[in-house]
C-alpha cells in the first residue's frame, strides 16, 4: 500500500468519525469513490474504534496513525511567515502546534498549523478560519489570546498566546485536587465562558485538556477550533455556521459532549454548560461521569443515565443542575453559574479544605435498615448535638455582640474605572474623576494599599471579573462602580467586592444631584473604610476629606480638568488650565486646585514645546499657593520638586521628593519623579531602585514601564532594556515614549532598521512632536540618512522659533550628524532661556558623543550638575 493510500485512509477515518451512525454509510460511499477495498479498510478501523475505544493493529492503521499523529510539516529552525519554529508542543482541533518566535515582537507564541492531508479540505479551511475570529474577538484573562491569522503557501496558522503550565488533564492525572483549587478552577472557567457567550460564541469542547493551569493557578481556556458563533436574538440560526461537514456531524470530544451536541440538534451556551459540569464533575469524582467502555455506550449514558453522585455534597446541588439532560433544567446563563460557585464559595470559607473533601467522598453510605434502638440512640444524639448547637450560638451571638468584631482588616483595594452608563461622552470626567478621586483619597490611608489611577484605568471599557483582578493586582478587594446621569440627576452605583471569594462586602446607589458629587465621594470613601475595617486615627478621618474643597462646583472643574491633563495634548492642557482655574475661583481655599493648575504648566514644555520661562512662574506661583493651604499634600511636594527640577535647583528638588515620599510613601509619582532626578544626577542603581517602587505601586502604567526601560539601558543592560521596551509596547502600542526607549536599544544593539522603525512609528504616534523628531534625526543621522536628518532639523529650527521645540532637540540631530559647533550653539540658546528640559542631557543617549568635549563639561558645571 502506497504513503498516498494511507494518507487517503486516515483522511476518511478521521471524517468518518465526526458524522453520525445514520449517515456515514452515505458518506463512506462518496468518499471512497467506488474503491470497495478502502471502504472496507475504513469500516475495519471504525468497528473496532466503537468496540474498545481503541484501535486494532492493523498495517493499514499503523501507517494511518503515522500520518495523522506524527507527520510534523515543520522542524526547528524553519520559518513560517515571521514566526522562527522552536519545538513542536503538540497536536489541536486542526494540525500541529508549535512553540514559536515572533521574531518581529521577540515574543514566544504558540503557532498552530494545518496538516498536509486537510489543505484541499474547504471545511478544514474554514474551520481555521472561524477559530481565529472567534477566539480573537475575546479578550479575558482567562481565554488563550488570539495575536494572528494568515496563511503560507498551501497551508493557513493561527500565533496563538504562548502559555506554560500544564492541562488540567495533567493535573488530574497526578492527584486528586482540593476543594478550594476546585473552586478557583471552576470560577476561572466561568468567568471565560461568561466572556465568550457575551461575545456570541461557544466553545463546544470544554474539557480537561483544554484548560491550562499556570504556575499562579490561574486558567486559560484553549482551543477554540470547535467554537461557532451564535445568532443574537432576533436573528435567524445560520446552519452552515453550526455544523462542520455534513448536516447532523458531530464534533466535540465524546465524554463531555451535551445531549444536544451527541443529537446534532442546534447548539446555544447550555452546551458549554454541560460540558462544563462535566468537566467540574471528574475534578470532584477523579473521572468523567459518563465514561463507559466503549464509544456507543459512553453516548448512550449521556443520553440516557444519570451519573453517579459526586459525594461532595456542597457541589451536588451545582453539577446536577449543569448535566441536566433537558437543556431547558440546566443553568440559563454562564453568568448564574458563576453566582453560585461564589456563593458557595463564600459559604465553605476555610471550610472548604482538602481533608474535608476526602471526609465527603469516602464517608460509607449507611444500610438501608438499622435496629430500632440504634434509631433511638441516632435521635438522641441529634437532640443534645442541636441543643450544644444552640447554645454555642447563642454564645456566638452574645460575644459577637458585645465586643468589636474581630475580623482580619482587608489591606489593599483597586478602585476600577465608573462606567459611564449614560452613553454620553460629556460626562466621561464625572465617571472618570469620581475614580480617581476615591484613589486620591484612599490612598492617604497608610494601612491600605491602593492601586493606582494608571493601572487601573487599564481595565476601563473592559468586562473583568473581580477575582482575576485580584489575582492580577494582588489585592484582597475590588471597588467597582457606574454613573447614570438623567437630566440635572445622577445614579451611581458602588460595589465593594472580595478578590478572594467574589462575594459583596458593601454596595450603595446613590441618587443625587451633579453638584452634590463631592458629598457622594465622600460617603464612598468612609464607607469603604468602615466595611474594609480600617482602623483610622482622628488625623486620617479628617485626611478623608482635608483635601476636598468645600464647593460642589468647584470640585466639577477640577474632575474635568483632571480628565483633560491626563489626555496630556497641547490642547487638552490649555483646557485642563481653564478648568483648574475655574475650580479656584469658585473655591480660592482648594489646595488640589493649585495643584493641578501647577501640572499643567509644567507639563507644557515637554507636550507642547512652550518656553520654560513662560511656565515655570505661573506652575510655581499656584504650586505654592497649594502648599500654603495644605503642607501636608503630597501631591504638591512632589510638583514642586519638577518644577525645581527644571529650575536646576537640585538640593530643593530632593529635599521635596523626599517630603512627599515621607507623607506618602505609596504615591507611585514622587517615586517615579525621583528616579528621574536620579537620571540627571548619574546615579542609575539609586534611580533603578525609585522607579522599581513606583512600579510595584502602577504596574500597569506605561511611563513608568518605559522608565525601567530606560534605567536598564543607562545602566548598560541594553538586552533587559530591550525585553522591558516590549513590554511596555505589548502594555500599549499607542505610547510614543515606549518606542523611542526601545529604538534606542536596538541602536545600541546596532538594529538600526528596527531602530528606525520605532523612532518613526513615535513620531508618528506624538503628530511629530519636537522630543520624538529630535530623536528620529539622530537616528538618522547615525545611519547616513543625512539629507533627512538635516530636513528635521531645519523643521524643529522653525518650530524652536514658534516656541513649540526646546534647542535641545536641534542639538540632538546635529550630534548625530558630527557637527559639534552646531550641537553646542543649540544647547546654549536653551541654556541662555533656561530650559527645563537642558539638564536632560546628562543621561540622554543622545548627547553621549559629546561628553569628552570640554564645552559639554563646562555647559553640566554651569547647571550645578
Amino acid at each position: 500500500m502506497t504513503p498516498d493510500r494511507y494518507k487517503r485512509i486516515a483522511r476518511i477515518f478521521d471524517a468518518a468519525l465526526k458524522v453520525t451512525p445514520a449517515e456515514r454509510v452515505e458518506f463512506l460511499a462518496e468518499a471512497c469513490a467506488g474503491d470497495d477495498s478502502l471502504r472496507q479498510e475504513v469500516q475495519l478501523l471504525i468497528a473496532s474504534h466503537e468496540r474498545s475505544g481503541e484501535f486494532i493493529d492493523t498495517p493499514a492503521y499503523q501507517a494511518a496513525e503515522k500520518l495523522v499523529t506524527s507527520y510534523h510539516p515543520f522542524k526547528a529552525g524553519q520559518m513560517i511567515a515571521h514566526y522562527l519554529i522552536r519545538s513542536q508542543l503538540g497536536e489541536g482541533g486542526m494540525g500541529q502546534v508549535y512553540l514559536a518566535e515572533d521574531t518581529t515582537l521577540k515574543r514566544k507564541v504558540a503557532l498552530k498549523v494545518l496538516a498536509p492531508f486537510d489543505h484541499d479540505d474547504r471545511e478544514a479551511r474554514k474551520r481555521l478560519l472561524r477559530e481565529a475570529r472567534a477566539a480573537a474577538s475575546l479578550d479575558h484573562p482567562n481565554i488563550c489570546a488570539i495575536y494572528e491569522v494568515g496563511e503560507q503557501h498551501d497551508g493557513g496558522y493561527i500565533a496563538m498566546q504562548y502559555v506554560e503550565g500544564e492541562t488540567l488533564a495533567e493535573r488530574l492525572c497526578r492527584q486528586p485536587i482540593p476543594l478550594e483549587e476546585v473552586l478557583q478552577i471552576a470560577t476561572q472557567v466561568a468567568a471565560a465562558l461568561i466572556a465568550a457567550h457575551e461575545h456570541n460564541v461557544i466553545h463546544r469542547d470544554i474539557k480537561p485538556a483544554n484548560l491550562m493551569i499556570t504556575s499562579r493557578g490561574d486558567v486559560k481556556v484553549l482551543d477554540f477550533g470547535l467554537a461557532k458563533a451564535v445568532p443574537t436574538s432576533g436573528q435567524p440560526a445560520d446552519t452552515t455556521k453550526i455544523l462542520l461537514t455534513q448536516p447532523g456531524a458531530i464534533v466535540g470530544t465524546v465524554p463531555y459532549m451535551s445531549p444536544e451536541q451527541l443529537r446534532g440538534d442546534h447548539l446555544d451556551v447550555r452546551t458549554d454548560i454541560f460540558s462544563f459540569g462535566a468537566t467540574l464533575y471528574e475534578m470532584l469524582k477523579g473521572k468523567p461521569p459518563f465514561a463507559r467502555h466503549s464509544v456507543p455506550e459512553t453516548m448512550a449514558a449521556i443520553l440516557e443515565h444519570e451519573p453517579e453522585p459526586v459525594m461532595v455534597a456542597d457541589f451536588e446541588p451545582i453539577v446536577s443542575k449543569c448535566l441536566a439532560k433537558d437543556r431547558r433544567q440546566r443553568y440559563q446563563t454562564a453568568a448564574e453559574l458563576l453566582t453560585d460557585l461564589q456563593d458557595l464559595h463564600h459559604r465553605l470559607g476555610d471550610s472548604g479544605k482538602s481533608e474535608r473533601r476526602t471526609e465527603l467522598m469516602t464517608k460509607p453510605t449507611p444500610p438501608p435498615h438499622v435496629s430500632l434502638l440504634t434509631d433511638l440512640a441516632a435521635r438522641w444524639r441529634i437532640v443534645l448535638f442541636g441543643a450544644i448547637a444552640i447554645f454555642g450560638l447563642a454564645l456566638g451571638l452574645y460575644v459577637y455582640a458585645t465586643r468589636d468584631h474581630q475580623l482580619p482588616a482587608i489591606d489593599s483595594l483597586a478602585v476600577l474605572p465608573f462606567q459611564n452608563q449614560s452613553g454620553n461622552p460629556n460626562i466621561e470626567y464625572l465617571s472618570d474623576g469620581i475614580s480617581e478621586a476615591l484613589i486620591n483619597s484612599l490612598t492617604e490611608l497608610r494601612q491600605l494599599r491602593v492601586i493606582a489611577r494608571t493601572t487601573t484605568f487599564r481595565y476601563k471599557g473592559k468586562d473583568i471579573d473581580p477575582l482575576q483582578i485580584g489575582r492580577d493586582l494582588k489585592v484582597r478587594s475590588v471597588l467597582t462602580g457606574s454613573v447614570r446621569q438623567a437630566g440635572d440627576n445622577l445614579a451611581i452605583q458602588v460595589d465593594l467586592v472580595d478578590a478572594a471569594t467574589g462575594s459583596e462586602l458593601w454596595g450603595h446607589e446613590y441618587e443625587r444631584k451633579a453638584s452634590d458629587l463631592l458629598s457622594v465621594k465622600q460617603a464612598i470613601a468612609r464607607e469603604v473604610s468602615d466595611t474594609l475595617r480600617l482602623r483610622l486615627s482622628g488625623d486620617e478621618q479628617k485626611q478623608l476629606t482635608k483635601r476636598d474643597t468645600t464647593s460642589g462646583e468647584s470640585f466639577q472643574f477640577y474632575l474635568q480638568g483632571r480628565y483633560y491633563w491626563n489626555k496630556r495634548t497641547p490642547d487638552s492642557l490649555k483646557k485642563a488650565i481653564e478648568e483648574f482655574q475655574e475650580a479656584i475661583d469658585r473655591d480660592p481655599s482648594f489646595a488640589l486646585g493649585y495643584v493641578g493648575l501647577a501640572d499643567a504648566y509644567v507639563s507644557q514644555e515637554h507636550y507642547s514645546g512652550m518656553a520654560s520661562k513662560e511656565t515655570l512662574p505661573r506652575a510655581r506661583a499656584a504650586v505654592d499657593r497649594a502648599l500654603a493651604i495644605d503642607n501636608s499634600l503630597a501631591e504638591a511636594h512632589t510638583t514642586s520638586a519638577a518644577i525645581y527640577q527644571r529650575e536646576w535647583r537640585w538640593a530643593e528638588t530632593q529635599d521635596e521628593l523626599k517630603r512627599a515620599i515621607s507623607l506618602n510613601p505609596n504615591y507611585p509619582t514622587a517615586h517615579h519623579f525621583y528616579a528621574y532626578y536620579l537620571y540627571i544626577r548619574r546615579q542609575f542603581d539609586d534611580a533603578a531602585r525609585e522607579i522599581s517602587r513606583a512600579h510595584e505601586l502602577d504596574p500597569l502604567s506605561p511611563v513608568i514601564s518605559e522608565n525601567l526601560s530606560m534605567v536598564e539601558l543607562l545602566k548598560g543592560n541594553v538586552d533587559s532594556a530591550i525585553e522591558q521596551g516590549e513590554k511596555t509596547i505589548a502594555l500599549d502600542p499607542k505610547f510614543a515614549d515606549a518606542h523611542y526607549v526601545l529604538a534606542f536599544a536596538y541602536l545600541k544593539r546596532g538594529r538600526a532598521p528596527e531602530a528606525t522603525a520605532e523612532f518613526q512609528k513615535a513620531v508618528e504616534l506624538s503628530n511629530r512632536a519636537a522630543t520624538y523628531l529630535g530623536n528620529l534625526g539622530y537616528c538618522y543621522a547615525l545611519t547616513d540618512r543625512r539629507a533627512e536628518a538635516l530636513a528635521i532639523a531645519k523643521e524643529l529650527e522653525e518650530k524652536f522659533s514658534h516656541d513649540e521645540a526646546s534647542g535641545l532637540f536641534v542639538a540632538a540631530v546635529y550630534a548625530g550628524l558630527g557637527d559639534k559647533d552646531k550641537a553646542f550653539t543649540w544647547l546654549n540658546k536653551d541654556f541662555q532661556q533656561h530650559s527645563g528640559q537642558l539638564p536632560t542631557v546628562a543621561w540622554r543617549p543622545l548627547f553621549e558623543s559629546l561628553h569628552s568635549d570640554h564645552r559639554y563639561t563646562e555647559l553640566v558645571k554651569s547647571m550645578g550638575l
